[in-house]
């Protein structure tokens, strides 16, 4: 499912317009990665956490050149899906059955 079918979706199912959708999406995800760029943690009750994993410094290497390299502590992005949601997706049926 891409972006655009997640938009056409909930603007079958709300009535509101796709370009509002589409707008308030685009805020969402805008409004996250702000967020997460500034360590701070995103929490949605029943659905999930948006949350920056740190990553420890490590030596590489760099195969072609036969090199290591040292790669710095850094974050990533991560989600972590609530116990709810985890539930819901265990006990889904296989849609390709």
């Amino acid at each position: 499912m891409t972006k655009a079918d997640v938009i056409a979706e909930i603007s079958s199912k709300t009535g509101i317009d796709k370009k509002d959708v589409s707008e308030t999406l685009e805020k969402f995800f805008e409004v996250v990665k702000d967020n997460l760029s500034k360590q701070e943690n995103i929490y949605v009750r029943g659905f999930g956490s948006f949350i920056n994993k740190k990553r420890a410094k490590k030596i590489a290497r760099n195969i072609s050149k036969n090199t290591a390299i040292t790669i710095d502590e850094h974050y990533v992005p991560s989600f972590k899906p609530a116990k709810v949601f985890i539930e819901q997706v265990k006990t889904s049926t296989d849609p390709a059955k």
